[in-house]
Formats: structure tokens, C-alpha cells, sequence
């Protein structure tokens, strides 16, 4: 059966003759302050793991519980518009975070002070509103074209929750009870310190080996969505540094004083922690660079058709050209003003540095890598959407062109860095957005609607995140222990090595050749990358939070996939673990103001139960986490 057979037969949950409130101040606020919310909670996320979580699901479920259970007002149609305006702030977020804090990190370096806060907020800008103008054109092509080819499994998943909107009261409380408990953690652990947040050991007789975690509420639930294998990817990556490189080199500098580059001291005065800072985060760097280059070169058939395709549709023209309301996108004319005057001001304005030459390479890169994100993520999801290879790529060109024009000092820098920026930011909206506009078709969504609150988000998470950067980074520092920033490092890397080899490149190619020998023997490069550039500290409760879910997994396997209990364990599992991380991620902010205005809350409390302490408490968080998952009781038997 054709494509568009499959659409013509298509009914979505709401009718298109029927009209229920939707575009509501209601969902307006609510959406932009979960917008807010979740960007800022993944940012401190991202900055700290690498890796951020979607917030559709909770956004949804959040959404349901207050505006029917609060509220008392029914409308699937609502509770879509709140989620597609809050996602919005989680995407902005993860483009912004896997890049900007480089402008951080140099500025600091060359002794420029920090970045201002204008710039970044107009970078993030220019980058949200052009991910979702790009991705208007492309939504009968990709949404309504090639429904049932297509799956969209994050914003299928996210049509199906609002379905089961009756369900909503009990599982936004779920996420709430989550949110408190991974705030009140984060506060004791690290605002009063009743407990190490980390903890650690060396191993005997081992030299250089040790173990360690970092005993963290948003940790243990990233391991609880991601599951068990990216968990376990994540867990060998970095059993490969601490327990095979660290020591191997620790053992090498005994021999005698080497001093190896980048460090200054020799190695025998070097503990793990600078072993790990000097010589292992670039090795990791190295192979997290070969696996999103590879991802991407790897996409490069898929990427050339989904192009093609889009091109023959794009002709054919949107909205403006039905009154099914079902139908109606943004008018074309809206979208290539709107278009032209970001790029136009993305030319002239001194706070976005990108020039002429950068405007034009965000123009063409952009609108080509949002079509490319837009497809991929309808084919294999969010979570395998190569954003960090296309943004290495698009960096590399980048610079070998402002290299070329003898714009190579620190403003080529600079501005290489803010057009991988746009472009990373454009790749990640373009890719939620088509997962918002595939929810909206399902459930009966107005596209129109949609696109105008993708653009409300995108303005209301842009706004705030140059503050979080900005507060973040007074507070701890971008590539400190507290927050690695992992790909905002690898995108400077990657600068600095083509503008001024100055890189300790036989570390970087070691990298490459790990990445090289897990692609040999058929394992993602990337989680297992990410897990060796990160301290093991990190990848510990990950893991933890894995095997609870790969317990339940299983479950569901020998049930043959189709046990409802097992299913709900899951989702609920999932929402509760959203919760932990919001949580943990709102309280970050929050310490990070107390740590700017020099507030200790730790001299307030006067004790610390040491790591013996921090063992209980995360057990105790642990067994919580279990409780609303594998623990929970299967609410059909309540009836």
C-alpha cells in the first residue's frame, strides 16, 4: 500500500471538523514555563553527563495533571500545545550546551572576561527560530507523506500518552514526587553536604586504578531511560580509562620523570584525577570526534535521499492553501521573511561574529542538516541523531574557509565556534520539532498552532539560557570536575587543532584508533566514547539505573512484549526518573546562585556523614526508584 494511500486513510484522534480549545493562554504559560524548566535542568544535565533527556513525555504528563486535575478542563489538544512549548526547551538547551561554553572557556583563557550575556541569547535565538522555520516546508513531506514509513517512536510514544489522558492525574504525580525527591537530594548532598555526592577508591595493589560515583538523583534516572545496553556502552568506555589507560601510563611515568605533553610535571607526580585531566580526555575527545564523523558519514545515503525527497516536495508549497484545519501550516510568506531577516541579522548585528561568510555557511548548512535531523530522527529517534557529527563537520569546513580568508586568530575562532553553535542548535529543534508536528498529526493537532508555540519555546528557552550559561560557569567553571561540558571541550578541540595544531594529536588519534576498533567489532562508538571521556564516576549509577530497567526489560521480553503491567512499570519508571533529573537540575541552578553570592550552607549543618553516608542515602534513592518501577503495584487489580 502507498504512502499516500496510508495518509488518505488516516484518522487522527481528533477530527479535523471538530475545534477544541488549543492555543490557549493557558497552554501558552504553562508550556513556556516547563520551556524554561526542562531547558535549564538539561542544560545543567548536559553540561554534566553529556547527554540530555526529552521532555515531551513529562511536559505531557505534567501538562495533564494540572489542566485536568487542577484546572478541571479537557483537551488533548491543550495538553499538545504545553508539550510541544516545553520540549522546545530541552532541544535548544542541548544545542546550546554541546557548544557555547567553549566562548566560556577561552575568554576566560585569553582573559576577555565572559561572554556577553546579549550575544549568547541572540546566538541561541537566531539558532531556535531558524530550526523550526526550516522544518515548516518539510512537515507534509516527512509528517503527513510518509506516515506509517516514518515511525517517530518519541513523538508516536508522546500522541500515545496524551490518548491516555485519563491516566494523567495519577502519573503527573509520579513526576512531581520524583521532581521533589531529586531536589531535596541535590539540596542536602551538595547545598548542606550531609553527604559526599562523590565518593571513590583506589584499588590496592593496582597503580593508578580506581573506582568511584558520583552518587547523583539525575544520574541514576538517565541510566533508568537510556537503559541497560547505552548504559553498559557508556560503563566499558570507561572501565577502558580507569582501569586500562590511567594505570597503564601511571605505571609508564614510575619508570623515570616523563614529562609527556600536555602536562608540564612528570608523570609519577600525577594522581588518576591528572592522569585523567592531562591525557585521557583526549583521548576521548579523539573518539568521540571519529564516532559522530562516522555516524554522519554513515547517514551520508540516507542523508542525500532524505534531501532529494524533501527537494521535490518543498515546490509543492505549504499552508495557506486549505481550510482543513488539520492542514493548515504557517504561510510560506512568514516562513521566508522570517528567514531572510534572521540570516540578515545574523550578518549585520556585531553581537552574533559570524559575518557575511558565516551568515551565508549557516544559511546553507543549516537549512540542510534541519532536513537531514528532521528525517533521521523519524527513522531511528532522537537518541541516534548524529547533531555532534554534523556540528564537527560544519566546524571543520567552517574553519578551513575562515582559515583560508586569513580569518584565523581569535575572532576566527570565535566565529567558527558561533556558526557550529547555530547550526548545532538548528539540528536539534528541527529534529524535536518534527516529533512534535508527528504527535500534533496524530492526535489532531493544528500544525499551524504548533509551529507558532515551537516558535514561542524557542524565544522563551533562548531568553534564559544565556542567564544558566552565564550563572553555571560564575559558579564552577565549563571543564571543571563539577561540569566537563564533554562536547562543548570536543568542539574547541576540534577548532583549535585546524586553526593552530597546537593539540597533543598522538592522544587524539589514540582515540580515533579506539573508536575505529569498536566500529571493527560492531559496537556504537559513541556511549562508549562518552563513557571514557567522562570520569567512571559518572557512567557508576548510570549503570545502576540501567540494570533496574534492563530487569523489567527482560520481564517484558519473556512476556513477549505485550504485558500491560510490565509496560506500565516502565512508563511509570520513566516518568519518575524524569522527575529525579528535573529535580536535581533546578536544584543545581539554585546552588549555583548560592555559590556566586558566596552562600555556604554547609557551614550551617557543621557535619558529614562521610561516604559510608552517601552509600545509605543512594541506596535509599535507589529503592525509591525501584518502588515507582519494577516495585509498583499493577494498578489493574485496584478495580
Amino acid at each position: 500500500m502507498s504512502s499516500a494511500n496510508k495518509t488518505q486513510e488516516f484518522k487522527p484522534f481528533i477530527s479535523a471538523d471538530k475545534i477544541l480549545p488549543e492555543f490557549t493562554w493557558t497552554s501558552i504559560i504553562l508550556g513556556i514555563l516547563l520551556s524554561v524548566v526542562f531547558g535549564a535542568a538539561n542544560a545543567y544535565l548536559g553540561l554534566k553527563v553529556g547527554m540530555t533527556i526529552s521532555a515531551s513525555i513529562p511536559a505531557a504528563v505534567i501538562s495533564m495533571g494540572i489542566i485536568r486535575g487542577v484546572l478541571r478542563k479537557e483537551s488533548i489538544l491543550e495538553n499538545n500545545m504545553v508539550q510541544t512549548i516545553g520540549s522546545a526547551g530541552e532541544s535548544l538547551a542541548a544545542g546550546a550546551i554541546f557548544t557555547l561554553p567553549a566562548l566560556y572557556i577561552w575568554m576566560e583563557e585569553w582573559n576577555m572576561g565572559a561572554p556577553n550575556l546579549i550575544s549568547i541569547t541572540a546566538i541561541a535565538l537566531c539558532g531556535g527560530l531558524l530550526g523550526v522555520l526550516f522544518m515548516v516546508p518539510l512537515r507534509k513531506a516527512l509528517i503527513v507523506k510518509e506516515h506509517g514509513i516514518l515511525p517517530y517512536q518519541e513523538g508516536t510514544a508522546c500522541a500515545e500518552v496524551l490518548h491516555a489522558g485519563e491516566e494523567g492525574g495519577e502519573k503527573a504525580k509520579i513526576t512531581f514526587v520524583g521532581l521533589g525527591i531529586g531536589a531535596a537530594y541535590k539540596f542536602i548532598a551538595d547545598g548542606f553536604k550531609l553527604f559526599p555526592s562523590e565518593i571513590e577508591t583506589a584499588i590496592p595493589g593496582y597503580k593508578g586504578a580506581a573506582i568511584g560515583a558520583d552518587v547523583l538523583p539525575a544520574l541514576l534516572g538517565v541510566g533508568f531511560i537510556i537503559g541497560p545496553k547505552i548504559s553498559a556502552y557508556m560503563l566499558g568506555g570507561a572501565v577502558l580509562g580507569w582501569f586500562a589507560f590511567i594505570p597503564l601510563i601511571a605505571n609508564i611515568g614510575s619508570m623515570g620523570d616523563v614529562v609527556m605533553y600536555p602536562a608540564t610535571v612528570p608523570i609519577a607526580e600525577l594522581d588518576y584525577w591528572g592522569i585523567w585531566n592531562y591525557y585521557i580526555r583526549y583521548v576521548g575527545a579523539g573518539a568521540v570526534a571519529f564516532g559522530g564523523v562516522f555516524s554522519l558519514v554513515k547517514s551520508l545515503p540516507l542523508i542525500i535521499q532524505t534531501f532529494k525527497d524533501a527537494m521535490k516536495d518543498y515546490s509543492g508549497g505549504v499552508g495557506g492553501t486549505t481550510n482543513l484545519r488539520t492542514e493548515q501550516d504557517m504561510p510560506m510568506k512568514l516562513v521566508l521573511i522570517g528567514t531572510l531577516a534572521v540570516i540578515l541579522a545574523m550578518m549585520m548585528l556585531p553581537m552574533i561574529p559570524v559575518g557575511f561568510m558565516g551568515a551565508l555557511l549557516i544559511a546553507i548548512f543549516g537549512f540542510f542538516f534541519a532536513t537531514v535531523s528532521s528525517r533521521i530522527v523519524g527513522l531511528v529517534g532522537s537518541s541516534s541523531n548524529p547533531v555532534s557529527g554534523m556540528t564537527i563537520a560544519t566546524l571543520i569546513i567552517t574553519a578551513i574557509i575562515f582559515k583560508a580568508t586569513g580569518n584565523d586568530g581569535q575572532d576566527g575562532m570565535i566565529g567558527t565556534l558561533t556558526v557550529g553553535a547555530i547550526i548545532c542548535i538548528i539540528a536539534a529543534m528541527a529534529g524535536d520539532t518534527s516529533q512534535d508536528l508527528k504527535t500534533g498529526f496524530l492526535v489532531g493537532a493544528t500544525p499551524k498552532k504548533q509551529q507558532y508555540g515551537e516558535i514561542i519555546g524557542a524565544i522563551a528557552a533562548a531568553l534564559a539560557i544565556g542567564a544558566v550559561l552565564t550563572l553555571l560557569n560564575k559558579a564552577w567553571g565549563f571543564g571543571s570536575s563539577e561540569l566537563p561540558a564533554p562536547q562543548a571541550t570536543l568542539m574547541r578541540l576540534v577548532i583549535e587543532g585546524v586553526m593552530g595544531g597546537s593539540l597533543p594529536w598522538a592522544l587524539v588519534f589514540t582515540g580515533i584508533g579506539v573508536g575505529v576498533t569498536m566500529e571493527l567489532l560492531g559496537l556504537p562508538v559513541l556511549p562508549i566514547a562518552i563513557g571514557l571521556y567522562l570520569p567512571i564516576h559518572l557512567s557508576t549509577p548510570i549503570m545502576v539505573g540501567g540494570v533496574i530497567r534492563g530487569i523489567l526489560d527482560k520481564k517484558l521480553e519473556k512476556a513477549g512484549g505485550e504485558d500491560k503491567s510490565i509496560k506500565e512499570k516502565i512508563e511509570c519508571g520513566i516518568l519518575y526518573a524524569s522527575g529525579l533529573i528535573a529535580g536535581e537540575g533546578l536544584i543545581g541552578i539554585l546552588l549555583a546562585v548560592f555559590a556566586v553570592a558566596e552562600v555556604n550552607l554547609a557551614e550551617m549543618l557543621g557535619f558529614n556523614l562521610g561516604q559510608i553516608g552517601a552509600i545509605i542515602f543512594f541506596g535509599l534513592l535507589v529503592l525509591s526508584l525501584m518502588k515507582y518501577s519494577l516495585l509498583k503495584k499493577d494498578s489493574s487489580k485496584k478495580l
